[in-house]
């Protein structure tokens, strides 16, 4: 006869097989989902860029169909990303299903027709929802936050397939200053299989190596906490801006259809003037021209900043954190002769680290620049993500975030 030792052990396992099976099924789901949702997304992208005169004029017009189908069909969805951070709170306890459909749609309408904005807060979100879905549906004692942070880091393995970052800032980013540790174990079953998926279906990862070998003695280790402190500030100043031009807009214009057309009449116009449409969409180019030794001109960093927090106020989806790479890097070419360091270094640094200060993240983002650039850089992202971090952790793109010192 088995004593409860024994049956506490049988019921363990039983828990573990189960978690482990959800978690492969999540990660293949979530992997094929953001392969269609990002594969789209960049063929829209090729398109507009081909085409900047005959998509970007009608911004204002896809931004009243983006408006019509949150207020006909939103519901609770029309939170987005608040959303999935009220149910890891507790606050919330479901999100809707039709969550995917609309948030992938209205994000591809976006970019199609012009709109600054990135994609990673779509990919948290239906990664979130599938296995929030998956968890209520296959009912598993207290696991209704592992399979949250499960899914959202499946969501940002499959589309960016860097599944030790995707699990760090997943882990992380609900409370700031917690680790959501029970989750480990799900997420990283997850992140890789989402990753293997997304990959093995074609959808492409960024990775630009950077090879440097450079003494960390005191004067580059000075280097870098400037380089931070910069970074940092940049992160802030996108965070708090985004803020403040949301509620703004909301007061100014109190008619979301009025927001968004009149908001994105002046976009179109500011898109199609400066360069023809080089600030619309993720930023890639930005980031492609800032490895590839192109022109970078000193103020892409800002005009990419201001505009992508534009079409965020004005209620245009998708996410920030590609627009934030490309901020970023941009910003690291420019600062990269002020500091006498190489050029490719610099702007990979400011890749994590802006990131990382935008979001209040801080192992997410080292390891998505060790991923993405290479681990022999670990030193560097290290010290300019912990500056980058500690500044100032009130400004999040994430309104939601909680903080615990």
């Amino acid at each position: 006869m088995k004593n409860a030792r024994d049956i506490e052990l049988i019921n363990s396992g039983k828990r573990v097989v189960a978690i482990t099976i959800l978690s492969i099924l999540i990660g293949l789901v979530i992997g094929v989902t953001d392969t269609i949702f990002g594969r789209t997304l960049i063929f829209l992208s090729e398109v507009r860029s081909m085409h900047p005169f005959y998509l970007i004029p009608f911004l204002a017009l896809a931004g009243l169909a983006i408006v019509f189908l949150y207020q006909k069909y939103g519901g609770k969805s029309s939170k987005g990303m608040t959303l999935i951070f009220d149910v890891g709170h507790g606050v919330e306890n479901h999100i809707p299903k039709r969550l995917i459909p609309l948030v992938i749609l209205t994000t591809w309408m976006t970019h199609l027709f012009g709109g600054s904005a990135g994609r990673e807060g779509v990919a948290v979100q239906l990664g979130a929802t599938v296995s929030h879905w998956f968890g209520k549906k296959f009912s598993i004692p207290n696991t209704s936050k592992i399979f949250l942070v499960t899914g959202m880091a499946a969501g940002f393995a499959g589309l960016f397939q860097t599944p030790l970052a995707a699990i760090l800032f997943a882990m992380e980013v609900l409370v700031v200053g917690t680790m959501q540790l029970t989750a480990l174990y799900s997420a990283m079953i997850a992140s890789f299989v989402a990753s293997w998926t997304s990959h093995a279906l074609g959808l492409e990862k960024f990775v630009q190596p950077i090879s440097v070998h450079l003494v960390l003695s005191p004067t580059l280790l000075i280097k870098l906490v400037f380089l931070g402190v910069l970074f940092g500030l940049c992160g802030n100043v996108f965070a708090y801006a985004l803020s403040w031009s949301k509620k703004k807009a909301a007061i100014t214009f109190p008619n979301p259809y009025k927001r968004i057309v009149v908001m994105g009449i002046f976009l179109s116009i500011v898109f199609l003037l400066l360069d023809k449409g080089r600030y619309s969409g993720l930023g890639t180019n930005l980031i492609a021209a800032s490895f590839a030794g192109q022109p970078v001109y000193v103020y892409d960093w800002l005009f990419k900043l201001l505009l992508t927090v534009l079409t965020l106020a004005a209620g245009f989806q998708g996410g920030e954190v590609t627009p934030l790479f490309a901020i970023g890097t941009s910003l690291g070419v420019l600062l990269a002769g002020l500091f006498g360091l190489p050029v490719g270094l610099v702007a990979a640094l400011g890749y994590a680290a802006v990131f990382g200060s935008a979001t209040s993240t801080f192992l997410g983002p080292i390891l998505i620049g060790c991923e993405v650039f290479g681990f022999t850089n670990f030193p560097y992202f290290f010290i300019v993500c912990v500056v980058a971090f500690s500044l100032h952790r009130q400004h999040s793109i994430y309104g939601a975030q909680k903080i615990r010192y």
